[in-house]
């Protein structure tokens, strides 16, 4: 199934609680037993580690804040952006104790690292399998099947008729006074079916952890993943008479980009993409990835638990402002349930180990975070896709997200029990994971908030789970047949580990 999407864009056994520096071997020689202070202190500051990017994490004021940049900077740091309305300090330092340093000074609640491996090019992570390219024939058989009122390549967009998104858009196809925030690898907004719904002003490319506003710094370069342009056309590809429908296609889309060139979401990248959408107003945000290096982040280590202090501080500030977060809930087929899943990925930018976690302890971010909107995946038959990530509790809502014929084939017209959508240099190809899913539903956000302009997140949550369509577990789950069951779903039909509160509807969310 080389089609499917991998673990959503993403040995030596270890505590989960040993700190970075230590797994790493990059502890200092000798444990200081204060924070350095004065210049014959800084100039004993360590500079000849691996470059790498930390947060620091601080208890807010202008006051402190500043106090800490200069605590920083003793200890051999270069403060790269300040956001100081969530007191959060994107940092580079080479510097091998530098975290553990910083951490002992006065007004910072956490520090830490956000790679294991230092700033410099890295080989190419999975984002996510290459798209399965559509082909003439299947485009000009399904412009002989549309409707009218259809644009040519919808009769093979079976995701549309399964959410109602068709009978929607009779009724409404979204404000343009509606953004939604595709924080991703990257948007092609020169695609013929998002040039005209694209939100420049909304747009930057936030790899660095400072915002690019560079006029098209949020398009993906050449040979960089194209699944970003693809979540987008989900969302808000132009009703426009060629092409893909999205599924809200009269609401703007914009592009902020957060994985490098390597294709890896780091914690600082994914913090500016929240607050640049937060400050630039928008009302809805789609994350179909996960934070690397870590597939679970452990609040116990005192790097990673300061990667899940700064997202959870970018989330929260961002809901204030009136955003919704969605995301996605991952293609490992795990139950995010359970008290004990074995993490054998993690870190994916130097080498893994083996691991087990508690995913109350260790969350999955962005989408386990506090707020978020977490959606599992279906297939072409409505029954939870092969390779979503479930379990009760945590997912929220179910979304389309395709999964291989072999398992659910659509009925005709459609083909391709993938997700049909758009994708760089005006072309159009087919995906699969909870990355699909994920924009099905912020699509439907954004349709809600056309409707709803004025309501806040947790009253557009609400609709969203109200309106959906409840499901039910149904029979054991044997997937491919075979005998076995593949996965156990708990709970009842209106609020399940495999659906959540049901299958989004977006007819409902034109006209409740």
């Amino acid at each position: 199934m080389a089609h499917l999407a991998s673990r959503r864009t993403r040995a030596l056994a270890l505590p989960v609680g040993l700190a970075l520096t230590a797994s790493l071997g990059f502890l200092p020689t000798a444990t200081a037993t204060a924070a350095p202070t004065g210049e014959q202190a800084a100039a004993r500051v360590r500079t000849d580690g691996p470059k790498l990017s930390y947060v620091v994490n601080t208890r807010g004021g202008h006051g402190t804040v500043k106090n800490v940049e200069k605590a920083i900077a003793k200890a051999g740091g270069t403060v790269v952006i300040t956001y100081e309305q969530i007191g959060v300090i994107v940092v580079h330092s080479q510097n091998p104790a530098f975290g553990e340093t910083i951490r002992r000074v006065r007004g910072v609640e956490s520090a830490g690292a956000t790679r294991t491996n230092p700033i410099v090019p890295q080989a190419t992570k999975d984002v996510g399998a290459i798209a399965q390219p559509l082909t003439a024939e299947q485009a000009a058989a399904a412009a002989a099947d549309a409707k009218a009122g259809e644009d040519p390549l919808e009769p093979l967009q079976w995701s549309l008729p399964a959410i109602k998104a068709d009978k929607a858009h009779q009724k409404s196809l979204g404000s343009k006074k509606v953004t939604v925030a595709v924080i991703d690898t990257g948007v092609d907004d020169t695609h013929p079916d998002l040039a005209p719904n694209f939100d420049s002003g909304a747009s930057a490319n936030c790899v660095s952890g400072a915002p690019d506003t560079t006029a098209g710094s949020w398009r993906p370069a050449a040979g960089e993943s194209d699944h970003g342009t693809h979540v987008a056309g989900t969302i808000a590809a132009a009703k426009n008479g060629s092409g893909v429908t999205g599924v809200a296609p009269g609401v703007k889309v914009s592009g902020i980009k957060v994985s490098n060139p390597s294709g890896f979401f780091y914690t600082e990248a994914v913090v500016c993409g929240f607050i640049w959408a937060a400050e630039r107003g928008v009302e809805v945000t789609n994350n179909s990835y996960y934070t690397d290096p870590w597939l679970f982040t452990c609040k116990n280590d005192a790097d990673q638990g300061a990667l899940v202090d700064a997202l959870t501080r970018a989330v929260k500030y961002a809901e204030r402002r009136g955003t919704v977060n969605v995301a996605a809930a991952g293609n490992s087929r795990h139950d995010l349930a359970l008290d004990a899943i074995e993490d054998t990925t993690s870190p994916n930018d130097t080498e893994p180990v083996t691991r087990t976690i508690d995913p109350s302890a260790c969350p999955d971010i962005p989408t386990m975070l506090p707020g978020v909107v977490t959606v599992s995946a279906t297939g072409a038959k409505g029954l939870k896709s092969s390779y979503s990530n479930y379990g009760k509790g945590i997912i929220d809502v179910a979304a389309p997200g395709g999964d291989s014929t072999v398992y659910q084939t659509p009925e005709p017209p459609a083909v391709n029990g993938l997700i049909l959508s758009t994708l760089p240099g005006g072309r159009f190809g087919y995906k699969a994971g909870t990355s699909m899913a994920s924009p099905h539903v912020a699509g439907v956000v954004a349709l809600i908030k056309s409707r709803h302009p004025y309501a806040s997140p947790a009253a557009v949550k609400a609709l969203l789970t109200l309106q959906a369509d409840a499901k039910a577990c149904g029979e054991p789950y044997d997937i491919n047949g075979d005998g076995v069951i593949d996965a156990v779903c708990e709970g009842g039909k209106n609020d399940n580990g495999f659906y959540g509160a049901g299958v989004v509807d977006a007819l409902d969310a034109v006209r409740w």
